[in-house]
């Protein structure tokens, strides 16, 4: 007969019933369609590597643990949850930074991180890695995360995993998970499943909600949309399609939200940012008599550095939990909800569409002995984007330039948008297509940002991936230097072509001028057994278009 222990509320389970800690974590995470933990090795965490190593999950060695959490996050926005493990104190304090992003992001990141074993704690022994007392990195990571537990008392572990990674979905931002070595084996109580409260919107306050912003929608005779990044992180793509379908309005992103709409949709204006976006969804958007904002953070990158020039006035603003409609607040309302009944309450729109943007060959290109630019790059790339096709761009004016490159689906776009993290992009496409293996990740990244993370690149050649890579290589820091020039700005000069020799099947292809930059790009489209690096060799005074709108704009408000 099998041993039991009582629970201290009278209950007798078997001792053979209760799961090991580590596994019920490595079963829940199962369960939430996780497919692969990203990380480093560690002492602290390597009896959670072993078990799972022997489970269902498969475990991405990165060259860095900052990198991990990255991967983990392009990851997460790609499958609906990311994860990184890591050892306690050198390995998790790795990933502040990159957490930090997530957080700020609404990217569903879960960090797990070792740490020195219960018994080994108590007793308060000199250990490795130890930087203050054992709580310091939790009181760390539970500033930039939304939920955290420690998993040291076997009756309550079952409850704490369960709810922190409730946490995750509902809050869609980092949760923490502390696990001491010694207790990855240890059973776990399993307590009764506790009911999961769905979030539900009042129905009150919702029906009020859309009943008001329908009329308003529906007496405007220039209404417009704005759609943001809550609307990829929430999954709300299918609602807002059917809602533009409906309401036949037209409808601009946020750079954050970019890609939320397909766009190549014939409602589709392009991306508003201020002074930033291009001149059609500039002046629909901020001429708009009703501007539904649907899902939009306001922060000074969307808003064009201070440059947008929105009335408040004739805003609707739809987020998660709280709808604005003019003075009137409505809380307890699901953005899902609002989207899904305002479609059945708004009427088509008799506004006219602007015409569609309409893609035109590159002029003459590739040019003979002619040097590459960003604009001509940029439009050489939007012919060759198909829809097997992810963009994922890092901080800096490779993020700006993106903003006129067009996508063919819906969140086909990857950035580090609002928080503005340089070296994103790299680890971000080892994590998109680990979970999206048939989607080909597009690589806009700087020198300065490639050689902060572009060891991944390595860890992509050695998994069979393909991502492309069109290294911005103009010498330093182009952003930083529109703000401020200065010697400070320069960078060493990196042979990016040359990597395959250091980082194994990698193409690298130098592109001096169109010719050379048409051939390699030619060539790496072809090559689909392993990355390409394209060494686009820019002059350091060139900018995207975007940046040159923004200098424009902040020239003549300081001249008026």
């Amino acid at each position: 007969m099998a041993r039991t222990k009582a629970d201290p509320r009278g209950y007798d389970i078997p001792q053979a019933d209760w799961p090991p800690i580590g596994e019920h974590l490595l079963n829940r995470l199962a369960t939430a369609g996780v497919g692969h933990v990203f990380g480093v090795p560690g002492d602290y965490i390597l009896r959670f590597y072993d078990m799972l190593s022997h489970s269902g999950i498969r475990h991405v060695g990165t060259t860095r643990e900052d990198t991990a959490a990255f991967a983990a996050d392009a990851y997460a926005r790609c499958n609906g949850l990311g994860v990184v493990a890591v050892t306690y104190g050198v390995g998790a304090l790795n990933t502040v930074n990159a957490l930090a992003g997530a957080n700020a992001e609404q990217s569903p990141v879960v960090i797990i991180s070792g740490a020195p074993g219960v018994e080994e704690q108590r007793n308060d022994p000199l250990l490795h890695h130890r930087f203050g007392p054992f709580s310091f990195q939790r009181e760390i990571f539970e500033r930039i995360t939304c939920d955290s537990a420690v998993l040291d008392d076997p009756y309550t572990a079952i409850r704490q995993i369960d709810r922190v990674l409730a946490s995750a979905h509902r809050h869609s931002r980092p949760v923490y998970i502390e696990i001491p070595r010694d207790r990855v084996d240890t059973p776990a109580f399993p307590l009764p499943a506790q009911p999961k409260a769905m979030p539900i919107s009042d129905p009150a306050s919702l029906a009020d909600a859309v009943a008001e912003a329908a009329e308003r929608l529906n007496h405007a005779e220039a209404p417009a949309v704005l759609a943001g990044l809550e609307i990829h992180r929430r999954r709300l793509q299918g609602h807002l399609a059917r809602f533009l379908l409906g309401a036949r309005l037209p409808v601009a992103a946020t750079l954050t939200g970019k890609s939320v709409v397909g766009e190549r949709h014939p409602a589709y204006l392009g991306i508003y940012e201020g002074a930033m976006g291009g001149e059609i969804a500039r002046k629909v958007i901020e001429q708009a008599d009703v501007l539904l904002l649907l899902g939009v953070t306001l922060n000074d990158v969307d808003m064009g550095i201070y440059t947008a020039r929105l009335d408040p006035m004739h805003m609707i603003r739809a987020s998660q939990h709280e709808i604005w409609v003019h003075h009137h607040r409505y809380t307890h309302v699901e953005l899902g909800d609002f989207i899904r009944n305002l479609a059945s309450k708004a009427r088509p729109s008799t506004r006219h569409l602007p015409e569609a943007t309409v893609e035109t060959p590159t002029p003459s290109f590739p040019q003979p002995k002619r040097a590459m630019s960003i604009d001509r790059l940029i439009a050489r790339l939007n012919e060759a984007l198909t829809p097997d096709m992810q963009v994922i761009a890092d901080t800096g004016d490779c993020l700006f330039a993106a903003i006129d490159l067009r996508v063919h689906e819906r969140s086909e776009f990857l950035a580090s948008a609002f928080y503005t993290s340089m070296g994103f992009a790299v680890p971000a496409a080892l994590g998109a297509q680990t979970a999206r293996p048939e989607l080909r990740p597009l690589i806009l990244v700087g020198d300065g940002a490639f050689q902060m993370t572009g060891t991944e690149l390595a860890t992509a050649a050695r998994l069979g991936l393909d991502p492309l890579v069109i290294v911005f290589n103009n010498g330093g820091y182009t952003t930083e230097r529109f703000i401020l020039e200065g010697p400070f700005n320069d960078i060493s000069e990196w042979r990016f072509h040359k990597l395959g020799e250091l980082f194994g099947p990698v193409r690298g292809f130098d592109a001096p001028d169109e010719v050379a930059f048409e051939q390699a790009l030619q060539s790496a489209l072809a090559y689909r057994s392993g990355p390409s690096v394209i060494n686009v060799r820019l002059s350091p005074d060139d900018t995207s278009i975007a940046l040159r709108r923004l200098s424009e704009r902040l020239k003549a408000k300081v001249s008026g």
